[in-house]
């Protein structure tokens, strides 16, 4: 297949454009201090696939993935009205970008880091959106920025909550 012969300069100008121009900067956001089971009711009302933890004072503490949320989960129903967010990402040192960074920088962290999503600080290290392989797939094709959260897609939310059965006579579909 021939390339364009503009496609190589086009692809190169979004690769050396900062994170913060394809980024989406609205992001569903967590407190560390917070349950899983709230963060599992999160994920599934906003649709989205990350869900970026922050500390008090706003800092990013890390990025849940609906996968791990959903693992961790699958404990028994007892344990998860205690099991909290930071416990989540305790042990496991967040790879992040920050706004003026380039997105070839940011593609190179997911590759090496093997994650589809990273969450953006501003300068003073807060958090400022969350720049998904998405995004950078949309910049590459000339797509224009969405400004909602992050791989969100509508549909309704689950009443089943992870980790419990479902009800006598349930008609709806099970949480995956």
């Amino acid at each position: 297949m021939e390339q364009q012969p503009g496609a190589v300069h086009g692809e190169q100008e979004v690769l050396a454009r900062a994170v913060a121009a394809v980024m989406r900067t609205a992001a569903v956001t967590i407190s560390v201090d917070e349950t899983v089971l709230v963060a599992w009711e999160l994920l599934e009302r906003s649709g989205s696939r990350h869900l970026p933890a922050v500390r008090a004072d706003g800092r990013c503490a890390g990025l849940l993935d609906r996968a791990d949320v959903a693992v961790a989960c699958a404990a028994p129903a007892a344990t998860l009205s205690t099991l909290r967010v930071d416990e989540l990402l305790s042990g496991h040192r967040p790879a992040l970008v920050h706004v003026e960074e380039t997105v070839r920088h940011a593609a190179d962290l997911m590759s090496c880091t093997e994650v589809d999503a990273l969450p953006v600080l501003d300068e003073d290290g807060r958090l400022a959106g969350v720049l998904t392989a998405a995004d950078i797939v949309a910049a590459l094709a000339g797509h224009p920025v969405r400004k909602e959260p992050a791989d969100t897609r509508p549909r309704a939310p689950s009443t089943v909550l992870p980790g419990l059965p479902t009800r006598r006579g349930y008609r709806g579909t099970a949480v995956p």
